[in-house]
């Protein structure tokens, strides 16, 4: 890629609550779902890299967990997550449902911007669920009067409105310099993990409120030794008996259809013929169990 000197580069943290959009809005900038979407917090356990490449520069976004209130070792470790990349990164982007009120939540990201001392914009989300506009006004003022944002843009990721305005507004706050990663690249990830997000998403979406969130995927065969057919295979972790009745479904129902739902996502992401093969482990605890975590890669 021909570069010149004002090729801007550089590291993007996505920071907010849970359920802010902001892998929606990773999804929307990279053009493929590399992260598991959900209206149900906690959905993002990874840090994920969605790359993005301008004319102008070459933007590497670090997909955070929602900031909540750590319980568990596994929202410990999220939260640490979120700590280690707002402090490696060279801007911060705030992102805010901007169509719900303000709480004692958003407060609590806020001051994590304000300790990391970084340059920061703020992304205002979901504006397509506010029919005046007008309304995010106060919301604007309060945002400026707590932090010296160096942007504030109202989008819908969902939408894709103002994307483009968004990408170029981060992009010009980067430092100079060459790209890190070469112009088809769109995220780090393998797809190995890739695959198990996908399923996840597509569990989260079919239990409902069944299952809170003990659920954990992790890819324990990528085969592609077939170069007619990708193999996958992918254990599905569990608390309890009664939680691996749910997610198998009556007489296997359940899991046929995430796994057919996943399979597609993966097929077309892949552009490969996919089998997916879904088993399902109870393993108790194994939210506070910290060599779990590990193999699930979910490290600290």
């Amino acid at each position: 890629m021909m570069t010149d000197k004002d090729f801007r580069s550089g590291y993007v943290a996505l920071v907010g609550r849970p359920n802010a959009g902001k892998s929606t809005l990773l999804n929307r900038l990279v053009g493929e779902k590399i992260a598991a979407v959900s209206n149900k917090p906690q959905t993002t356990r990874h840090r994920i890299k969605g790359i993005v490449t301008l004319d102008e520069g070459q933007i590497v976004f670090i997909d955070t967990p929602g900031v909540h209130k750590p319980g568990y070792l596994l929202n410990r470790r999220m939260m640490t997550a979120v700590h280690d990349a707002i402090m490696s990164v060279d801007l911060i982007v705030l992102m805010r449902d901007a169509s719900v009120s303000t709480g004692n939540g958003d407060k609590f990201v806020l001051d994590l911007v304000r300790q990391a001392a970084k340059p920061a914009v703020l992304i205002l989300n979901k504006v397509d669920k506010i029919k005046d506009k007008g309304l995010l006004l106060p919301l604007i003022e309060y945002y400026s009067n707590e932090y010296d944002f160096a942007e504030i843009v109202p989008v819908s990721a969902l939408k894709g409105d103002a994307i483009d305005d968004l990408l170029a507004s981060i992009a010009k706050h980067l430092p100079e310099g060459d790209p890190i990663f070469t112009e088809d690249e769109l995220t780090d990830q393998s797809m190995r993990s890739i695959a198990a997000e996908m399923v996840r998403e597509k569990i989260l979406a079919s239990t409902g409120d069944e299952i809170p969130y003990v659920t954990a995927v992790v890819t324990e065969k990528y085969d592609e030794s077939d170069p007619n057919l990708l193999q996958i295979y992918c254990a599905i972790y569990v608390e309890r008996p009664s939680q691996k009745s749910i997610i198998i479904g009556k007489q296997g129902g359940r899991i046929k259809d995430i796994g057919t739902k996943a399979r597609l996502d993966i097929e077309k992401l892949t552009g490969q013929k996919v089998f997916l093969k879904l088993f399902v482990k109870v393993v108790e605890d194994w939210r506070n169990r910290g060599r779990d975590l590990d193999e699930m890669g979910i490290n600290e």
